[in-house]
Parts: structure tokens; C-alpha cells; sequence
């Protein structure tokens, strides 16, 4: 009799699951050193749907279980033409910004630890960025949400511009 393999659910598989930081912190009680552990994961469809997630817990892999929760339930689109983004846009959050630009196909992703693992877990493929002042990733990677938040489609560039699509794309 052949054994069966139970996933646990199909749609766990569309996700793309990155780990940005895994940070442990520990509180001094009583009886000694108590561990606790706070991870930060980013999670992608790879056809331009992306959200990132926090969690904390006692242990790393309820930690990280919270973390890609809770990125699952803060999805946001990003708009994409060939694997780049529409436009250049900077993206703020504290005093981290995020400086995101399109490159020509072929570039790569041009990005330091946590753009990266957005630009991948969203499915862009050529795209340059820049992280400006606070490196701390949960600011950065708030910071690369608030640019891609912000960040417009083909149509409306074109519609703020007064021509048609094809006029700018040609």
C-alpha cells in the first residue's frame, strides 16, 4: 500500500516566503537568561503582489509562523511592465528612505538584503535601488512598501501626462 503526501494547503504554495532578520533578545529574570525571538519575513506571489510581516514569539518557528501570518494578510499590488517598475520613486517611513529606479532588461535586481527580498518575492527582475539614511530593516522595508504603495500604473502615468499608452510606451 503506497503512502499518500498531505500538503497542508495548496495555496501555501503560491507564496514565496523570505526571511529578512531573525533578532533575539533576552530578558534577565529569576532563574536566568529568558530567550525571545522577533523575525521579519516578506512574502510574494511573484506576479506583483507582496506583503511583509512581524512576529515575535518564545521560539524561532512560531516566530517566524506569526511573521508570514500576518505578511499574508497585508498583501499589497505592485505594478510592473517587464519586469521593471513604472517610474523612479522614493519611498519614506522615519529616517529610512528607499530610493527605487527602473533598469533596462538584464540589469538584475541592483538592492542590499531587504529590497532584495521584496523585489524577489514580488517577481521584478531588473530594478536598481538605493536605501538613504536609517539601515534598520523593519524601516527599510517599511520604507520600499510606502514606494511601492505610491508607485502608479501604465494608465494612470499616461492619463497625468495627457497621452495613450502606446504614445508612452511606444
Amino acid at each position: 500500500m503506497e503512502r499518500q503526501k498531505f500538503d497542508k494547503d495548496p495555496k501555501e504554495k503560491e507564496f514565496v516566503e523570505k526571511l529578512v532578520t531573525l533578532n533575539r533578545t533576552a530578558k534577565t529574570v529569576k532563574g536566568g537568561r529568558r530567550m525571545s525571538f522577533a523575525a521579519l519575513t516578506v512574502v510574494g506571489d511573484q506576479k506583483g503582489r507582496v506583503g511583509y510581516g512581524f512576529g515575535k514569539a518564545n521560539d524561532v518557528s512560531e516566530a517566524i509562523k506569526k511573521s508570514v501570518d500576518r505578511a499574508k494578510r497585508n498583501l499589497v499590488y505592485m505594478p510592473m511592465k517587464n519586469g521593471t517598475i513604472p517610474h523612479e520613486i522614493i519611498g519614506k517611513y522615519k529616517s529610512s528612505s528607499v530610493l527605487l529606479k527602473p533598469a533596462c532588461s538584464g540589469t538584475g535586481i541592483k538592492a542590499g538584503g531587504a529590497v532584495r527580498a521584496i523585489m524577489d518575492a514580488v517577481g521584478a527582475s531588473d530594478v536598481i535601488s538605493k536605501s538613504l539614511g536609517s539601515s534598520a530593516s523593519v524601516n527599510v522595508v517599511r520604507a520600499t512598501f510606502n514606494a511601492i504603495q505610491n508607485l502608479m500604473d501604465a494608465k494612470t502615468v499616461a492619463a497625468g501626462r495627457g497621452k495613450t499608452l502606446d504614445e508612452l510606451w511606444g
